[in-house]
């Protein structure tokens, strides 16, 4: 299969990379973390005007009329970003929950025992009786447990989020590239050395891995197809952000830093959708139904 941005994607993906250059800017995520943790219901207004939410929604209901090739690149840009909010969520709410669409209105779901922002929703999509707040690992996702059965994830937020990792470990590579080439030691660059280049090296192949098997599966949307990619999305985001870890050193660690909050987020994201051992199961189940 031959897969190859056409011009509106490209224009659709920069498009969105300038809006959030523009709106959620490094000084604003830093800011967003050292403040009370809200939701910034003007920037998810701006995103409803923008088409974030009704992206897939028909022409006739008043959306974009797009698919889910131009879905995963836009929620590819939200997670290089670092994007706070029930995004998925609320996407997928667009044309059955009104406001949605526009950004009015905030959808959070019930989402294998976790909401995420419950306390910032306006509609909870779910059964939330229990629920407990968590301490979360990301200081920009709250997070509350909720007791009760699973319900089978949907495919579609199961593959959103394999974009918003493919997102972080996208941009994990960048930022160890980018220092890579900045810091140097010995009178050379750090990336001069093997071991770092090495490193370095990894992030790149896990990432384009996981970029190639994103958008596969945005075109056939095939479940098995969406499994696979989402467990490649997972590793290259975790592992591209504790590498990017390592090659930053203790810098990476303190507050001025994204690569941290990469790293929480990707995390927190390993935990949406039924989690990753979710997606073996489908994939293990399509192997076997094709074994002769």
């Amino acid at each position: 299969m031959r897969f190859r941005l056409t011009d509106d994607q490209r224009a659709l993906r920069d498009g969105v990379r300038q809006l959030l250059a523009r709106r959620f800017d490094a000084e604003a995520l830093r800011a967003a973390v050292r403040g009370p943790v809200r939701l910034d219901r003007a920037l998810w207004r701006a995103l409803g005007d923008a088409g974030f939410f009704a992206l897939r929604l028909p022409e006739a209901d008043g959306g974009v009329g797009l698919g889910l090739p131009e879905a995963v690149l836009v929620f590819e840009e939200a997670g290089r970003a670092l994007l706070p909010g029930p995004l998925a969520a609320t996407h997928l709410a667009a044309g059955a929950v009104p406001g949605a669409a526009e950004g009015e209105t905030v959808v959070t779901a019930v989402d294998g025992g976790l909401a995420e922002w419950l306390a910032e929703a306006d509609v909870v999509r779910g059964d939330t009786a229990g629920a407990v707040p968590l301490r979360s690992l990301d200081p920009l996702t709250p997070l509350h447990r909720v007791p009760g059965a699973a319900a089978a994830p949907d495919p579609v937020a199961v593959l959103l989020t394999a974009a918003e990792q493919l997102g972080t470990a996208v941009r994990v590579c960048e930022l160890a590239a980018q220092h890579a080439r900045a810091r140097e030691q010995f009178g050379r660059p750090i990336g001069a050395f093997q071991a770092v280049a090495h490193l370095c090296a990894g992030m790149l192949v896990r990432a384009e891995t996981a970029r190639v098997a994103v958008y596969a599966a945005a075109v056939t949307a095939d479940p098995a197809d969406i499994a696979a990619a989402r467990l490649l999305a997972d590793e290259a985001a975790v592992r591209g952000a504790r590498d990017c870890l390592q090659v930053h050193g203790g810098m990476g660690f303190t507050w001025e830093s994204e690569v941290h909050l990469h790293l929480k987020r990707a995390w927190v994201r390993t935990q949406r959708a039924g989690g990753i051992t979710e997606s073996e199961d489908v994939l293990a189940a399509d192997l076997v139904a094709g074994t002769p």
